[in-house]
């Protein structure tokens, strides 16, 4: 189970939305934390009324530097400083020291990096700004998930496959695309559907016209998403 507990899409009433992402892989060997948020006081609130405890968490992923993702760290490492923190090697020492202050174990990527059994990140990739993705394996496929996807989201997605060596069921998260044209989302979806992409959840800075094209071109394989929204990915359509 993914749980979207930060984004600026409003999706549960019950939780505060704001310009951001963060969300909690659950089902694997190791609860994940993938991005923080801008603000750690909002995340934990958010977590909480998801009831996600964050001392269940044991691996937290930052996908890139921008603060709308990084901002809620030092609040959560105080909530939980028994986790491992991958962070790209390219981040300033700052950050770094920040984890590593906090008591945390600093993992620094560049490489796709193993997280536990089924969850890797897609390794670094540098589009003006360095980010990473996270992918989990699930039942039919994996599943992408982007912070901003400031590479592209084609080029993440691209890249979780070719690690993996198996098919994308679905890709999740924010894709960058608030001001792209008409024509240069089309060809964002034709790619995802060459690539074999079942399933599509855009939310964050992807923008009001990209989830709209999405959802008419994937129609009930397109999953509305915001904070708050608990995505299952497994054999039967979405619950």
């Amino acid at each position: 189970m993914i749980t979207i507990v930060y984004d600026n899409n409003p999706f549960d009433p019950r939780l505060g939305a704001a310009w951001g992402f963060a969300c909690v892989v659950r089902g694997l060997p190791e609860t994940i934390l993938f991005d923080t948020g801008g603000d750690g006081r909002l995340l934990l609130a958010n977590m909480a009324k998801c009831k996600i405890d964050p001392k269940d968490i044991g691996a937290v992923v930052i996908s890139h530097i921008h603060s709308d993702h990084l901002g809620g760290l030092g609040a959560f490492l105080r909530a939980n400083p028994k986790v491992r923190v991958f962070l790209p090697k390219a981040f300033p020492q700052k950050p770094k020291q920040q984890v590593r202050d906090a008591g945390a174990t600093l993992v620094e990527t560049q490489r796709p990096a193993k997280i536990c059994d089924g969850a890797w990140t897609t390794g670094v990739l540098d589009g003006g700004i360095p980010e990473q993705g996270l992918y989990v394996k699930g039942a039919r496929g994996l599943i992408v998930m982007t912070g901003c996807a400031h590479p592209g989201i084609v080029r993440m997605v691209e890249a979780a496959k070719q690690h993996a060596r198996l098919p994308v069921h679905a890709v999740l998260g924010g894709f960058h695309m608030g001001g792209a044209s008409r024509r240069r989302i089309a060809e964002v979806i034709a790619a995802m559907k060459r690539l074999g992409v079942g399933r599509v959840a855009p939310c964050h800075c992807s923008g009001e016209v990209t989830r709209q094209m999405i959802s008419e071109a994937f129609g009930d394989d397109y999953l509305p998403s915001g904070v708050g929204a608990s995505l299952v990915f497994d054999a039967k359509r979405q619950e």
